[in-house]
């Protein structure tokens, strides 16, 4: 399925925040691979907001740093201005999307086919211009708690969120399984909620207790779906 391996592993991160830089490191030191969706217009370290729960400043990282960070990953729309889709016309809409792509390619010098939901809202107006905008597949925020390929993939809900209460019974679940039919683990979330709950070392049990197995890849979004 993916280089013979039945098994894959990945990670989908938005917004592009100065905690990616942490979370990238750490995903590069387990050999393991993300998808990080940004939302270009927004890029710079003079935009961010506060989170009250720790009094945490939370900022973006400047568009110049989007190549050399995301090397080996995957960039992915999150639309320009990280607006909730449905609540837009339909111009302003595809502006968000086509403004984003376009933007994030010129980044990275390379094409960008998939996206996340802000906010996780959706619905089939935007499907559509996410469509026409020529993105491939855009994660929700809709927790599947299984393995299976999305049956649309622009519809196209994660394992679960890092922080959710079942991630380590999932991973077990994941590692005992045979692999005599195709299975993919996907995590999501945002790099900034790890400083906000002071638990990044959860993260990094996730992807010690994952890492260097023989029967499992370690890929983008785009590649566990073969686009």
């Amino acid at each position: 399925m993916w280089n013979g391996k039945r098994k894959a592993l990945t990670f989908s991160y938005d917004d592009g925040v100065q905690e990616d830089k942490r979370l990238v490191a750490l995903l590069n030191r387990y050999g393991m691979k993300g998808t990080f969706n940004l939302g270009s217009a927004l890029l710079s370290d003079r935009n961010g907001w506060n989170e009250w729960q720790r009094g945490l400043r939370v900022t973006y990282i400047n568009a110049d740093e989007v190549r050399a960070l995301y090397a080996g990953h995957e960039v992915a729309v999150h639309t320009a201005h990280h607006p909730d889709l449905t609540k837009l016309d339909g111009e302003t809409l595809r502006r968000e999307l086509e403004d984003d792509k376009a933007a994030l390619e010129a980044l990275c010098a390379s094409d960008v086919i998939g996206m996340a939901y802000p906010y996780g809202a959706y619905n089939d107006a935007v499907i559509e211009a996410v469509r026409q905008a020529g993105l491939r597949y855009a994660r929700t925020i809709e927790d599947t708690h299984s393995f299976a390929f999305p049956t649309d993939p622009l519809r196209w809900g994660h394992t679960c969120h890092h922080n959710d209460c079942r991630l380590f019974a999932l991973a077990d679940a994941f590692l005992n399984a045979p692999d005599d039919t195709p299975l993919l683990f996907t995590v999501w979330g945002h790099s900034y909620e790890f400083s906000v709950n002071e638990n990044w070392e959860r993260i990094e049990r996730f992807c010690a207790m994952m890492a260097s197995r023989d029967d499992i890849a370690y890929v983008t979004n785009r590649e566990a779906l073969g686009l």
